[in-house]
């Protein structure tokens, strides 16, 4: 299989979470020079080139950076730039089954921060789930808990709102139906309401905020996401690439992904790539640290899980 070699950003990951889950295989992957990507929607093959020379930068994507921390000295050591976005929403063990605590998240986020900087470690608060036992209430608390916990150790919070994609509605309805919170529909004055009170929230704490394909919410001290973009990998804009969308307002520039659909295992009941945590955990058992791929199913191995 040929090696694709031409410059690009990599997303590590938005269909899975590789720094908690996976970061070994990622690292020997590096050390290999490539890997090989499985388009999620017809199985095609790609071999990507993971050389210093053709990787613009990474953006990795996670709940929990801490498995990654001891692998930044040899990623920086070899050339590569990158950022993080973070997820921590502290919405418990009804939404979020196998998440880190809230405390242990916002430790694991100060670490990443303390070792790369703020200015490139990025707080997801995403996406905002408004239900019975999620209110706007609950929300302006919650947010405030991180924000106070993050204060200096972040300049940036994305979010966006619950979207209802063919993975997650099935799994919300069936959680409501066994007891859990009922979802709430949120129309755009409510989203409004709600993301003007964030923003003035997070400004308290040094914070701005980033609407991720949510137009509708922009407005002064909340921008336009741009959550794979060249700027915070290259300040100094030598690099310019077309915006490549990956769903309607998204504000990103092309990437390539390096992930794979149903292998994270915390267990969100509202992710949008993963259909439910067995599915995650069978695919998690073919995970070969040494393969090409994140996952073949030829392959067996187990994968480890962090404690919560």
């Amino acid at each position: 299989m040929s090696v694709e070699a031409n410059p690009r950003i990599v997303s590590v990951s938005r269909r899975t979470d590789i720094a908690a889950f996976y970061s070994r295989w990622f690292l020997a992957r590096i050390r290999a020079g490539y890997c090989d990507s499985i388009n999620p929607f017809n199985s095609q093959e790609r071999r990507i080139s993971l050389t210093p020379s053709d990787v613009l930068g990474f953006v990795f994507w996670t709940r929990y950076p801490a498995p990654m921390l001891p692998r930044l000295d040899e990623l920086s050591a070899r050339g590569f730039r990158y950022y993080f976005h973070v997820t921590i929403n502290g919405y418990g063990r009804e939404l979020e089954a196998r998440n880190p605590g809230l405390s242990r998240a916002i430790s694991s986020f100060r670490a990443l921060s303390e070792t790369i900087s703020a200015q490139r470690t990025l707080w997801r608060y995403d996406p905002i789930i408004i239900s019975d036992r999620t209110p706007v209430e609950y929300h302006a608390r919650r947010f405030e808990e991180i924000a106070r916990g993050l204060e200096g150790y972040t300049r940036r919070c994305y979010f966006s709102f619950l979207d209802l994609y063919g993975k997650t509605r099935p799994n919300l309805v069936s959680l409501e139906r066994r007891g859990g919170p009922s979802v709430c529909d949120t129309g755009v004055d409510a989203k409004r309401s709600i993301a003007a009170l964030l923003r003035d929230i997070a400004a308290s704490y040094g914070i701005t905020m980033y609407a991720c394909c949510e137009d509708s919410v922009i407005a002064e001290g909340i921008e336009k996401a741009h959550c794979v973009e060249t700027g915070l990998l290259m300040p100094d804009d030598s690099v310019s690439l077309k915006s490549a969308p990956t769903r309607e307002q998204c504000g990103c520039v092309e990437s390539v992904d390096i992930g794979a659909y149903d292998t994270c295992r915390f267990g969100c009941v509202y992710c949008y790539a993963t259909n439910s945590y067995e599915a995650a955990s069978r695919r998690a058992g073919l995970h070969s640290p040494e393969g090409t791929a994140l996952w073949r199913p030829e392959r067996r191995a187990n994968s480890p899980v962090p404690a919560g």
